[in-house]
């Protein structure tokens, strides 16, 4: 544990981020870690992916909600009964994600794991954008879709992942004081950001 350091990569969808991830996993020799923590957590919990996938794509956590009390009586018992289950999946990942990072060194995309690891004394927390172009074109490319559709992906899904992250961390997604590094990769391409963000680990944690 003492000599393990992690890497968490938040990312605005088309920016990018799973793919520097995977680079620094390479250059690092360390493992990657993104939806392969379903498969894990499913394992760990003998629940099916499925079932880990379906609560991974919910867009109802808001910070509206949050501020409210989503799991207070208030609430009909059908939908208290549905935060409950989600909280015990985000537990489970969790569980897996910490795991890990006592194990081994290694990378997270998404899945709050910075805010999971925030007492972990050797982490590296990455938020990654790209400007809008460059997203709409990787995200045409990636799921054959036209831009009009790209664009509409891109909102959506940029609003799940804020709402996710918002809702189970005390943080503010893609805000910059909730991460140790914030970088466009649009600025300099994907390789030389893997590069830069190689670099400034190196620098954070005195990596010999």
């Amino acid at each position: 544990m003492e000599d393990n350091f992690i890497i968490n990569i938040g990312r605005q969808l088309g920016s990018g981020g799973r793919q520097i991830g995977q680079l620094l996993s390479k250059r690092l020799d360390i493992a990657f870690y993104d939806k392969e923590l379903i498969a894990l957590a499913s394992k760990q919990s003998g629940l099916t992916k499925e079932v880990f996938e379906k609560a991974d794509e919910k867009k109802r956590f808001t910070l509206s909600g949050r501020l409210l009390g989503l799991k207070t009586s208030v609430l009909d018992d059908g939908f208290s009964d549905n935060c409950l289950w989600d909280e015990m999946l985000f537990q489970i990942q969790s569980d897996v994600i910490r795991d890990l990072a006592r194990e081994k060194s290694c990378i997270f995309v998404g899945r709050c794991a910075d805010y999971i690891l925030r007492d972990h004394p050797r982490t590296l927390n990455v938020f990654i954008s790209a400007e809008q172009a460059d997203r709409i074109k990787r995200v045409t490319d990636y799921y054959e879709v036209t831009e009009k559709k790209a664009l509409e992906l891109i909102g959506k899904t940029d609003k799940k992942r804020a709402g996710y992250y918002n809702y189970y961390s005390n943080k503010q997604w893609g805000a910059a004081e909730s991460y140790h590094l914030c970088v466009n990769s649009s600025v300099s391409g994907i390789e030389a950001t893997a590069g830069f963000i190689e670099d400034f680990l190196e620098r954070k944690l005195r990596l010999p």
